[in-house]
Formats: structure tokens, C-alpha cells, sequence
């Protein structure tokens, strides 16, 4: 809405691959005190955008001014930082840690809160831990824009991570150090009893 006029047109692609059964994920042996290991997004990646448009028009920015939270870029061009695609960093890391990625789960619409539940068995939440994951600037102009409170942040964007990987305990360094210097622990896994799939613990860094 608010992007296509009529005539216009969406051209999308996909890429199909294959993977032996045994290989599955999300595994099906997840348990309580699995780490969830983060790596960062590029950005708002391709997601929220609807939101994001209404606050540049509310902001009275135009695409072309200075972002105020990169000021060395134009809005527009800082906004529509590419996509970051993770393939080939988690292909090596599963294939260089056989066994040791439990699940993985790719941070699109809905945020942590919409898209980690996908990836979890019924009796499990994913407690994240908002300390570990400083909110990148674009996020904070947006929240202050947006007027939004934290989980709600949550739900809409990314936040600075675009993909979640999740292992036991004994594996969470050795995978965490294949994905690379910017992997970063987000939370771990708990007992869900009556309570929500994800859980927003502790109070995030500045």
C-alpha cells in the first residue's frame, strides 16, 4: 500500500535447494538452556517498510536529506542499505560443526517476537536477553519517530539482528566462533509454562 501505482509491477525470485532428511532443522532435540546466538542485520533490511515511509512523511525529510542518524548519507540511501544474506557463513558453519546448529531463524517481518516461535517446540521460549543487543541508530530514530514501545520495536523490526542460530550449551562457543567475531549471544532457551514464546529479559544497552 502506498508504493504501486496502477500498471506497476512486483518481480520477484526464489532459489530452491535440497538438504538430506537426517539434516532437517529445525531439529527436533531443542531444550531448556540452548543458546541462541545472533548475528547483526545491515540494517531495516526488507521489512517495516509501510511504517518506516509514514515516519519519513511525519519526519517533513525529504529521500534526499541527510539521514539524522548517519548524516554522512542521504535518508534514502541510508534506509535502503542492501539486504544482508547469510547463506554461505551459515553453510560453513554447519558443515565445519556437524550436529551443532540446532535451528536457525532469519529475522524478517515480525521481528525476534513473530519469527523465533516458528523455530520452537511448544514447551520452549526463547528468553532474549535485551542487554546484548544495543539498538542500531536507524532503529532509534525510528522508535523515537514511531513513538513505539520496545515490543512492539519487536514485532516490526529486526532490531540489529537478522538471523538467530540456536545450539546447546557445549556447542554455543565453537558455533559462535565459526559464525564469525560479530556473532553475539542474545538469550537461551527456558521452560515456557504459561507463558509467551519469546520473552524480553533485562534492559537494553546504549
Amino acid at each position: 500500500p502506498g508504493l504501486y501505482e496502477p500498471g506497476d509491477y512486483d518481480l520477484a525470485g526464489v532459489a530452491v535447494g535440497a538438504v538430506e532428511r537426517d539434516s532437517l532443522l529445525p531439529r527436533t532435540d531443542m531444550a531448556e538452556v540452548d543458546v541462541l546466538i545472533g548475528l547483526p542485520s545491515s540494517g531495516v533490511h526488507a521489512n517495516g517498510f509501510s511504517l518506516v515511509r509514514k515516519v519519513v512523511a511525519a519526519s517533513g525529510l525529504g529521500w534526499d536529506d541527510p539521514a539524522p542518524f548517519a548524516p554522512s548519507l542521504k535518508l534514502g540511501q541510508a534506509l535502503l542499505t542492501p539486504t544482508r544474506i547469510y547463506v554461505r557463513q551459515l553453510l560453513d558453519t554447519i558443515r565445519g560443526n556437524p550436529g551443532a546448529v540446532k535451528a536457525l531463524c532469519h529475522i524478517t517481518g515480525g521481528g525476534l517476537i513473530d519469527n523465533l516461535p516458528r523455530v520452537l517446540p511448544a514447551g520452549l521460549t526463547a528468553a532474549i536477553d535485551q542487554s546484548a543487543m544495543p539498538l542500531p541508530p536507524v532503529f532509534e530514530w525510528l522508535q523515537a519517530e514511531a513513538r513505539l514501545d520496545p515490543l512492539e520495536m519487536y514485532r516490526t523490526f529486526n532490531c540489529g539482528i537478522g538471523m538467530v542460530a540456536v545450539a546447546a550449551a557445549d556447542d554455543a562457543t565453537r558455533v559462535r566462533d565459526a559464525l564469525g567475531a560479530e556473532a553475539v549471544v542474545i538469550g537461551t532457551l527456558v521452560q515456557r509454562g504459561d507463558g509467551a514464546a519469546v520473552r524480553l529479559d533485562g534492559k537494553r544497552s546504549a
